[in-house]
Parts: C-alpha cells; structure tokens; sequence
C-alpha cells in the first residue's frame, strides 16, 4: 500500500510516497477507482502511442489508408464471385450480398484487429516498457483506438455501397457506434489477456490470425444466420455473432431480430473488460522482465 508522510525540517515539508510490498493487489472499489484514474492520467500517453504506430504504418505506404479497407473488399468481391458463379451455395441475403459481406467484415474486422494489434503491443514496446515506468494498459488502449480508426474508414466504404447498389439506410443505422460499444469492451479485455500471453509466448502472435480466420467462419458474416441444426447454438454461443446481426439489423432493418442474444454479449463483453483488466494489472509488475 502506499502512504503518504511528511519529512524535512520545519517550514521545509515534503511529501513522500512510500510503496510497500502488495500496492497493487489491493482490493475494493477503492483500487478499481485508482486503475481508472491511472488510465485517464495516461490519456496524453495514448494518443502518443495511437500517433506513433499509426505514422509508422504508413509512412511509407504505397496504399496509404487503403489497407484499412482492403481485407474487407477483398472479402466481399471473393464470396460474391463464389457465390454468383454458383461455388458456393449461399442462402439468400436481405441485402445485396456484396453490402451484406462488407456489413459484417466491418463489425468484425474492428474485433479481429483490434484483437492482432493489442496481442502486439507490449513486444513492439519491449524498449520503453523495460526503460520507463508507466501505465502498460495504454499501450493495448491505443492499439485499440487504432483499430477503431479503421473502422472509421471502412464506414465510408459502406456508405459508398449502400449509395453504389441504392440501399436506403435505416434512421436508427446512426445507432450503430453505440451497440458496438460492448463489442470493443470485450476487444480491450481479450486484447489485455492476449498481450500478456504473447509476452510471454511469441507463439500466441503468430497464430492469433490463424484462430481469427477460423473464428470468422463461425460467425455470421458471408452467410446470414442459421436457423436449425447445430450451426444454431454454435452461432448463438459466439459472443461476436449478435454484434454484427444487430448492426446489419439497425443499419437497414431499423429493428432488432435477436435483442436478447445482443444483450447477454453486451453483458459478457463488459464482464471480460473488467476481469482481464484486472488481472492485467496484477501482471503489470512483472511485465518488464518477460517482456
């Protein structure tokens, strides 16, 4: 625990914080106020680090910021030719299914890069993190805002294909960014877990886009959402799934098909924020010797 006392000579009074062995495992809401205050006193550091990977992506880039965009379209034009040449027989979509593709590859993609750069963050920063003693959590923060800037850029894309194949939006697609808000709490919390594993094994990081591209087939975004059959509870167990079935539902529908589904994942997600953000700040203490 850290106290605080008063040294010096009279009329010359300093304060002195003295740590003591277990500062960090203290319990109560009282430490969880003190992780919160740490990560907003680390604001300026986020936007430091968000400034520093985000220049030093593209730099020196031929494509610039279309790389934010081009998994998704690629995505998109492949299963659309499968699909239209037959290939692939895919049930029929509500939406022109190039929008239906880019919908859901742009809800995912803000979890699955999200995911891949926090996973990273604390090995590409293994310099300042062993050299200066600051708050690790801002470093899987901005890896975090660098994802959602992304995604930022694929809504242009969407919008450009719902203008393109004359999809009228519904007036509650504006609702969007908020439904979502769980989903990038989950992304923090995994993000927190992941660059933590990946500290420690290198392995974690070269297989995390391995497991995503597995994972993204078991989620309904080239295909609309099952209806019988196991596929049904696969899909109602995948904690992304009724993120990206709720944003194609508000962007068009103007409603929500499976408002229950999309409210027990908004509670996991924040569940899964708050646990591995607490046991990330536990590991804090040893992430300068692993890493």
């Amino acid at each position: 625990m850290a106290t605080t006392a008063l040294t010096g000579r009279q009329g010359d009074m300093k304060d002195v914080v003295v740590y003591t062995p277990g500062s960090h495992i203290e319990p109560g809401l009282r430490h969880w106020g003190k992780m919160a205050a740490a990560l907003y006193n680390g604001r300026e550091l986020i936007w430091r680090f968000f400034l520093r990977e985000f220049s030093a992506r593209y730099r020196q880039s031929l494509f610039g910021y279309l790389w934010a965009v081009m998994p998704a379209i690629i995505t998109a034009a492949t299963f659309s030719f499968l699909n239209r040449t037959g290939t692939l027989k895919i049930a029929q979509t509500d939406l022109p299914y190039p929008v239906y593709v880019l919908l859901g590859m742009t809800v995912w993609e803000l979890f699955a890069t999200g995911l891949t750069r926090s996973a990273q963050c604390l090995v590409n920063a293994r310099t300042i993190i062993t050299q200066i003693n600051f708050s690790r959590e801002t470093l899987v923060v901005a890896a975090f805002c660098e994802a959602t800037l992304d995604f930022i850029i694929r809504l242009v894309v969407i919008a450009a294909a719902f203008v393109w194949f004359d999809v009228r939006p519904a007036q509650t697609a504006i609702y969007v960014p908020l439904i979502l808000i769980p989903l990038g709490a989950m992304t923090v919390g995994l993000g927190f877990m992941l660059a933590l594993a990946n500290a420690v094994f290198r392995d974690i990081g070269n297989s995390l886009t391995v497991l995503l591209t597995f994972a993204m087939f078991l989620t309904p975004i080239v295909y609309p959402p099952p209806e019988q059959g196991a596929r049904v509870l696969i899909n109602y167990m995948n904690p992304v799934s009724p993120f990206v079935i709720a944003a194609r539902d508000l962007a068009v529908k103007g409603e929500l098909s499976r408002p229950g589904a999309l409210l027990w994942a908004s509670v996991f997600g924040v569940l899964v924020l708050f646990a591995c953000w607490r046991v990330f700040h536990l590991a804090m203490v040893r992430i300068a010797e692993r890493v």
